[in-house]
């Protein structure tokens, strides 16, 4: 169960890295689109396997939350 927890943690910590990238977007410096769009989808498949167990899988859906938004986020902005 703590690795779980753990794991929660550092999915989230990585993702929260999207934010330089999103950041930098922004102001010009355009980053590739492929790979946050590649993590956003890879989110959403994992984050749907964890709510639609029997019982549903907090930290695997947690872990993935952030990437689903920051991913698509970044995606998005590095297309403007």
């Amino acid at each position: 169960m703590a690795i779980g927890w753990a794991a929660t943690a550092m999915s989230v910590v990585m993702y929260l890295s999207y934010l330089d990238q999103i950041a930098r977007n922004l102001h010009g410096q355009k980053g590739s689109w492929v790979q946050p769009l590649a993590a956003m989808i890879a989110c959403i498949l994992w984050g749907s396997y964890g709510l639609f167990r029997r019982r549903i899988d907090w930290p695997l859906v947690l872990a993935n939350a952030p990437g689903i938004m920051l991913g698509g986020l970044a995606a998005a902005t590095a297309l403007r």
